[in-house]
């Protein structure tokens, strides 16, 4: 074979080698953009729940220069709270000596130029505990009784209120409303797809977000009042996840 038919036949070869070469490599670039093509959206689920359980923080404070009184006047008056409680229906098992705080004003640095007619603050926090949750926020609501009886409750601050209330049974509805979730971002994009003339694929991946439990009128008490809200000064909650999902198009 003359040497000039050889070497037509190689750079033929190698000319036929490199077009098939190139041909399936710009199949699998191809297939790599097609399989690289996909969408991601999130889906949205909420729920209204009561709670189902509550603690009632109930604090006395009282003043004086004598701690052995008033370590007895404090007593009273836990009585009569105590009282007050088991008259309205909570029982034993419900309802938790807490702590007691006293504050010597003279012990403290610089304090005793700041006796200002008495020197012991005493304090006794209660608590109630309990699934009972209308009746501690009835109740909770009648501390003008205890004030008639000479019991003066002292006020939690708004970022620390008195009764909070809990709500626990979210394990229950985590199946449903992920599933809700879901559904509603498969919803988003589908509508995406046919807005964009493509089809939707299957499901490539999903990741769950936190739940969330906020008191139900949280969001319009914080805009009107411009202050911080507690997520457990309401018996109704909201519950709320969202899920991230990505799909495949097609």
């Amino acid at each position: 074979m003359k040497p000039n038919t050889n070497l037509a036949i190689i750079v033929l070869a190698i000319i036929i080698g490199l077009t098939i070469n190139g041909y399936f490599i710009g199949r699998s670039i191809q297939r790599f953009k097609a399989e690289d093509r996909s969408i991601s959206v999130k889906g949205f689920a909420e729920r209204e729940v009561k709670s189902d359980f509550a603690v009632w923080t109930i604090k006395t404070r009282i003043t004086s220069n004598d701690i052995n009184e008033g370590g007895k006047t404090i007593d009273e008056k836990k009585s009569k709270i105590i009282s007050f409680l088991k008259s309205n229906g909570f029982a034993d098992n419900e309802i938790i000596q807490q702590r007691v705080n006293v504050t010597d004003k003279l012990a403290k640095e610089y304090g005793a130029s700041d006796l200002m007619g008495f020197r012991y603050i005493i304090e006794n926090v209660l608590q109630v505990r309990s699934k009972k949750v209308d009746l501690i926020e009835q109740v909770s609501k009648q501390t003008d009784k205890l004030l008639k009886a000479g019991v003066i409750i002292s006020e939690e601050q708004e970022y620390n209120p008195s009764v909070s209330y809990i709500y626990s049974g979210l394990n229950d509805i985590k199946p449903k409303m992920l599933s809700e979730a879901v559904q509603n971002a498969k919803k988003a994009a589908e509508q995406f797809t046919k807005d964009s003339q493509v089809n939707l694929g299957a499901l490539k991946r999903a990741s769950q977000g936190l739940f969330s439990i906020t008191d139900r009128d949280a969001a319009n008490r914080s805009a009107n009042e411009g202050a911080y809200q507690s997520s457990a000064n309401e018996v109704y909650k909201k519950v709320r996840v969202v899920v991230n999902v990505e799909y495949a198009l097609q």
